[in-house]
């Protein structure tokens, strides 16, 4: 791997960081009353951020969220308890992975993602939906955790409502910036 290649991957990683934090914070600022529990929110614009920087990064982009998610479950969400903040940043990276590598496989995404369609994407958001709190409340059940059919429910809706907004927010103001720009 060349040095500017290397360049490139650690921009994207800090992109991905950046647009992340960033999106926590908007989260935070318009929706904090929306918590159903701690890291569970009825809205999750970060959700969208994590689907979105995995589909344009790929690889740079998971690494960017393990780190971020780290970040922020040991500093801010779970300072107290180290193996959910472990647990929840590692799961949080991979769900949106995963559906990125399944559906490339299945797909055959070019790097451009050129043939991701709208209902491609939308099936991509649903999967991403229900990845990401199927593998966190499967941990949850592994801890022996309760509440989990309605934790599994406001993290799937908060998922799916968080994507689709973040989503179609940006394409929405890409609609708006002249065809020759993009």
């Amino acid at each position: 791997m060349s040095l500017q290649n290397v360049r490139a991957q650690a921009l994207q990683v800090l992109a991905t960081m950046a647009l992340f934090l960033a999106m926590l914070w908007i989260n935070d600022w318009l929706f904090r009353r929306l918590e159903f529990a701690p890291g569970i929110n009825w809205i999750y614009l970060p959700a969208g951020m994590r689907l979105l920087c995995t589909l344009l990064f790929a690889e740079a982009g998971a690494i960017g969220l393990l780190l971020v998610s780290w970040w922020v479950s040991f500093v801010f969400f779970f300072p107290d308890d180290p193996e959910r903040a472990f647990m929840g940043g590692l799961i949080a990276a991979v769900a949106p992975y995963a559906v990125y590598r399944g559906a490339s496989r299945f797909y055959g995404f070019e790097a451009s993602l050129r043939n991701l369609t709208p209902p491609r994407l939308l099936v991509l958001a649903l999967a991403y939906s229900i990845a990401s709190p199927l593998l966190h409340h499967l941990w949850f059940a592994w801890r022996g955790q309760d509440n989990l059919v309605q934790g599994f429910l406001a993290m799937f809706i908060g998922d799916l409502a968080g994507t689709l907004i973040v989503l179609y927010g940006i394409k929405g103001v890409l609609a708006l910036v002249p065809r020759a720009a993009r």
